[in-house]
């Protein structure tokens, strides 16, 4: 397979587009969430604040205009699909205990575990009050479909008792569940008015950009800074999460080297300078080479999945979100 030539491209120039319509999205996700219990009304408006860059939704509109829109309830649409990864995001900060995302404290810092669980379930039973709402019995066949499959992906990686066994098998099934998934429902939502080929051809260029974007994402933990990433190098390590680099170098590890990571999965806090002495090794052994490889690979079935669409501005934007995936690595 010959890789696309993509240039670097930033998530301002994915927006730019839809950008007047992004703000819609956002008033959308506030009349959803909207709610007079003081306790959620403020746990909905930090949310609001960490909500992040918002390209799920963008890839709901551009799927919506590659596809014959703007049409009517898009904008909804893809409020519902950034509540659902608000969710998402909630209960995972709550299975992993974490304190920061984003470099802002998560609802279970800020208020509680406790709440955190309920705020998470808050979010899903809104996103699906407002699909009822919307009477589109598509969109809400796609997404509770997604959101079973995110929550199948969570309990995968739980029942995963043993980091150092997990496999590549296992790795691209949880990736698939935990991230492609909800990407693959956010371009086919944008696309449910369309011929069937056009839809599903963007469910599968979903499912594949979201597979690259979540082995780019796991290779910054290897390669970047706390200042790029908003998270310290080496968090996935510190946290004993077991991804694709990581994956792939384990086989090649020397003896001393196997040690030395199977004494970090043991240390409940381990240091800066074992952490570093692993990323080494990885790298070493190839492993960032390895995942890079993976997602270009992606990229390129994802690309080809573009070609069924007809020519568009918006369509070219879709393929420019793939040189914006594999430029995250910087």
């Amino acid at each position: 397979m010959t890789l696309p030539q993509l240039g670097a491209t930033t998530l301002a120039d994915l927006q730019a587009p839809v950008l007047a319509r992004l703000e819609d999205v956002t008033a959308e996700m506030r009349r959803m969430i909207e709610e007079d219990l003081p306790l959620i009304s403020e746990a909905n408006e930090h949310l609001l604040q960490m909500r992040g860059k918002m390209f799920r939704p963008t890839l709901v509109l551009l799927a919506d205009q590659a596809t014959g829109g703007p049409r009517q309830n898009a904008a909804t649409l893809a409020a519902v699909i950034e509540v659902i990864h608000l969710a998402t995001l909630v209960h995972d900060d709550a299975v992993d205990h974490s304190t920061l995302r984003r470099g802002m404290p998560t609802i279970n810092a800020l208020f509680s575990h406790q709440v955190s669980v309920i705020m998470g379930d808050f979010l899903y039973s809104r996103a699906v009050v407002e699909l009822v709402r919307l009477g589109n019995l598509d969109a809400l066949r796609i997404l509770s479909r997604v959101t079973t499959a995110m929550t199948v992906g969570e309990m995968r990686q739980l029942l995963a008792h043993d980091p150092l066994a997990f496999t590549e098998e296992q790795y691209d099934l949880l990736i698939s569940a935990k991230t492609a998934s909800l990407m693959s429902g956010a371009c086919e939502v944008g696309a449910l008015h369309a011929e069937l080929p056009y839809r599903s051809a963007l469910a599968s260029f979903g499912e594949k950009l979201g597979m690259a974007f979540q082995i780019t994402d796991d290779l910054l933990d290897y390669t970047a800074d706390e200042a790029m990433t908003g998270k310290p190098s080496g968090l996935d390590l510190r946290e004993h999460k077991v991804t694709l680099p990581l994956i792939h170098a384990l086989p090649k590890l020397t003896p001393g080297e196997r040690r030395a990571l199977e004494a970090l999965m043991r240390d409940p806090e381990p240091g800066e300078q074992a952490i570093a002495s692993v990323i080494e090794a990885v790298r070493t052994h190839g492993g960032l080479d390895y995942a890079m490889g993976r997602a270009q690979q992606l990229i390129g079935e994802a690309e080809e999945e573009l070609s069924v669409l007809p020519d568009s501005p918006a369509r070219e934007t879709l393929r420019a979100s793939l040189g914006y995936i594999l430029d995250r690595r910087r």
